[in-house]
């Protein structure tokens, strides 16, 4: 169904605001751009009922304007829920940051602080459980179908649902004799990585492959066909895993989702530590992370035993080999890269704080001028 386009807002602010999120964007996925303007324009338009006096930037205060806009979003009715209230802060607060950057504006910066954005209710970890676990993945192998193959995927890799539709046909990497990862592209948290893989998951990248060649619509680059939008091939899949429980008698409801918070606790007890887990799983920190662990008491033991029996501090550091810049387009974004990551490890260190944001907005242009470059390479 076609939403309804809206008439442009008439706002004195409108222009700089859709400007802010241009400037932006580019690292945006087209949703999360929707969305930053969807916020942009429900608060220029309290702006504009409740505040009419205000015509430009630097008229903006904490008291009254964003203050009396939080407010009237927590006694909106229907009520926001929690996630849709944290998600309209932060957007209104990354188009203030851009626009105390780009206007020269810094108390821009300061109008919506870090303490005004609540925390989300704690969420257990949801991993299958064991025998919910050996179930479907016997379901999936004996069935042997693209929805099968492509949920064992899912299992065997810790990726999300999107980013499995979003795979190459050429995401099975070689990175040593004999040694496999698949490339995960862009997803949620804008990040990209190479997750280690096992022949079994080799196997079923090939399969999938199989089934690709077979479907009547033209080859596109990707792993899975689509007939039509991404959300319809997502939709597809759910449907798929809804009617692969009914049929084995499951009552709980499984969501797709908890293939992946299995794979993260699967991993750590397998010896795999949490900063290891964290980037197989694509996060930024290690308490998004730690939603996923379901780590028991019989997870604890064996890591006080293995402390005490091989201490950390007696193993020798790896050596990182010196990797050399390639030439070429390859080399510019090598550099460009080694760059972000020097600067993001710099950013860490220093303490809350205009340096600190300021070089946030650096390492942000950085990644604009990434894709940017990557897109050179594409003929």
């Amino acid at each position: 169904m076609n939403r309804a386009r809206r008439p442009p807002l008439q706002h004195p602010l409108a222009v700089v605001f859709d400007r802010a999120v241009d400037s932006f964007s580019v690292a945006l996925s087209p949703e999360t751009t929707r969305q930053h303007r969807g916020t942009a324009r429900n608060f220029l338009s309290y702006l504009g009922a409740d505040h009419p006096e205000v015509q430009c930037l630097d008229q903006l205060r904490r008291e009254p304007h964003i203050l009396g806009w939080m407010s009237r979003l927590h006694s909106q009715a229907p009520p926001l829920s929690t996630a849709s209230y944290i998600n309209r802060l932060i957007a209104l607060r990354s188009i203030c940051n851009e626009l105390a950057w780009t206007e020269q504006l810094p108390e821009l910066a300061h109008l919506i602080r870090r303490e005004d954005i609540p925390r989300l209710p704690h969420r257990l970890p949801r991993p299958l459980t064991t025998e919910q676990d050996q179930l479907l993945q016997k379901e999936f192998l004996r069935r042997n179908d693209l929805g099968g193959n492509a949920f064992l995927l899912i299992r065997h890799t810790g990726m999300r649902i999107g980013e499995c539709a979003d795979l190459s046909s050429d995401c099975l990497r070689s990175t040593a004799p004999n040694q496999w990862a698949v490339h995960v592209p862009l997803g949620k948290l804008k990040t990209e990585r190479m997750v280690p893989v096992d022949p079994f998951v080799c196997e079923l990248v090939q399969r999938l492959r199989f089934f690709r060649s077979l479907d009547p619509l033209p080859a596109d680059g990707r792993l899975f066909a689509r007939p039509g939008a991404k959300d319809t091939l997502l939709r597809h899949f759910r449907d798929y895993l809804h009617q692969v429980c009914h049929s084995l008698g499951l009552s709980t409801r499984i969501v797709p989702h908890q293939l992946r918070h299995t794979y993260a606790s699967e991993m750590l007890r397998a010896g795999v530590g949490l900063v290891a887990v964290m980037k197989l799983l694509g996060h930024t920190s290690p308490e998004m992370t730690m939603q996923y662990l379901d780590v028991t008491l019989n997870d604890l033991e064996r890591e006080f035993q293995l402390a005490r029996s091989k201490p950390r501090h007696l193993v020798p550091q790896p050596r990182v080999p010196s990797a050399l810049l390639r030439e070429g387009l390859g080399g510019v974004i090598d550099s460009l890269l080694a760059a972000q990551h020097v600067l993001e490890m710099f950013r860490r260190e220093l303490p809350h704080g205009s340096s600190r944001l300021r070089l946030d907005r650096l390492s942000n242009r950085l990644t604009k001028i990434l894709r940017e470059a990557r897109k050179l390479a594409t003929p």
